[in-house]
């Protein structure tokens, strides 16, 4: 057995062997692989498998797009640790070192360095900058009514807030609340839990709204493009007679032509 491959000089045979790991179709962990290397236990996918920028039949989808939204539904949906995998297994952070420093700034309630941070990320208009500027200079000043520091909400609405020359009605209506606390709740800006974590959460779910989508990935956004695509196989549904309580993601829809009602019974 083999008589051919021993009739070659070694030579020959380490210069094909050398010749393959060099070769561009093959990368460093997949050479690890044929020397009998098993440091790394977890299976890396080869250049056509998992380096391509787009992905799908038709190669629409970009593969970071992809991923990262992934990566932000498993979060969604409580599967932390699934996250924080893929984002590792992948090389895809779900955000920038920026966007994640500036989205813990908030929910620790760091005000000033969020917006200090918030200058820094990039990729955001003027405007967009000064809206969301805005909301989080409204939630200092209402954490600083929430402590008695009503001479400190006052500071923030005249130096920090009115100069950004946006949302003229609203700066009117904090500038009531100062007034009357009792006020303050007729005009809808009671500062009374304010300053929550739940609360916090619900502001950087309103700048995720603010922000471009490429910054900060949308809440449900992967829900939001599978409802889209069973509302679209709905429409195309040309003897569509079923509720949406039938639909499935395994298989695309379409109804048969004996859901139609065809025969007369009375």
């Amino acid at each position: 057995m083999g008589g051919v491959e021993d009739d070659e000089p070694p030579s020959k045979r380490v210069k094909l062997s050398s010749g393959e790991l060099r070769s561009p179709l093959n990368n460093s962990s997949l050479a690890e692989t044929l020397t009998g290397s098993s440091g790394d236990l977890m299976p890396r996918p080869l250049p056509s498998q998992g380096d391509e920028q787009m992905v799908g039949t038709q190669g629409l989808i970009e593969r970071v797009e992809f991923v990262r939204i992934i990566t932000k539904a498993l979060y969604s949906l409580g599967y932390d640790r699934s996250g924080a995998l893929l984002e590792e297994e992948s090389g895809i952070p779900l955000h920038s070192s920026m966007v994640d420093l500036f989205r813990q700034q908030l929910i620790d309630g760091n005000w000033d360095e969020s917006v200090a941070t918030l200058h820094k990320i990039g990729l955001i208009d003027e405007g967009t900058v000064k809206s969301a500027s805005f909301l989080i200079f409204e939630y200092k000043f209402f954490e600083l009514l929430d402590k008695g520091k009503v001479m400190g909400a006052l500071k923030t609405l005249r130096i920090e807030i009115e100069p950004l020359g946006i949302n003229k009605n609203r700066v009117h209506e904090l500038s009531m609340c100062i007034m009357s606390l009792s006020q303050s709740v007729l005009l809808g800006c009671s500062s009374q839990g304010s300053v929550s974590a739940k609360s916090r959460s619900k502001l950087v779910e309103k700048l995720q709204k603010l922000l471009p989508p490429m910054v900060m990935i949308p809440e449900r956004r992967l829900e939001h493009l599978v409802e889209q695509a069973l509302n679209v196989q709905c429409e195309s549904c040309v003897f569509h007679n079923s509720l949406s309580g039938s639909l499935s993601l395994y298989s695309d829809h379409q109804c048969e032509k004996d859901q139609i009602p065809s025969q007369t019974l009375q």
